[in-house]
Order: structure tokens, then C-alpha cells, then sequence
């Protein structure tokens, strides 16, 4: 590997995975943090993974689906202070 290019140890790898596939963080924040390339992590994903679309799909929809019950809340939230407002 040229110099100058950071490498990750192998806590650093197994944390970005379970960072990745448990808690569904972008593999480019990630990257920022540990100061890598996200391809870096791409490639680190898919040696590990068996299947790294369906790693990657599955962190997607744990994020979209937090967003989603975020954005429900919020408008449930405003719905009842609306009606104690009648």
C-alpha cells in the first residue's frame, strides 16, 4: 500500500460492519471518520458479506425506516396539539 494512505486494523473493520449492517450509519461518514475513502469500505463490506447488496439495502431501510417514524411522530404529535387548539 503506498504511504501516506491510512489502513484499518481489524477492530476498526469489524466496527465499521456492525456500524454499517446493525445501525445502518452511510458508509460515507464513516469513511470521514476514519479517514479512508468510501471505497474503502465498499470493498471491506463485500469481502465480508456474503451478499453486500443485501447488507447495504438492509442499512438503507433501517435508516429510511427511522426517518419514516420520526417524520410520523412529528405529525401525529402536531395533529393532537391541532385538535386541543378547537
Amino acid at each position: 500500500m503506498p504511504k501516506g494512505y491510512p489502513s484499518l486494523n481489524e477492530t476498526q473493520k469489524s466496527e465499521i460492519i456492525n456500524r454499517v449492517t446493525d445501525k445502518g450509519e452511510r458508509v460515507p461518514d464513516l469513511a470521514r471518520e476514519y479517514g479512508v475513502i468510501p471505497k474503502t469500505i465498499y470493498n471491506l463490506l463485500r469481502n465480508k458479506a456474503n451478499q453486500p447488496q443485501a447488507v447495504l439495502e438492509l442499512a438503507k431501510l433501517k435508516r429510511e425506516n427511522e426517518a419514516l417514524i420520526s417524520i410520523i411522530g412529528s405529525l401525529v404529535a402536531e395533529n393532537r396539539l391541532g385538535k386541543k387548539k378547537k
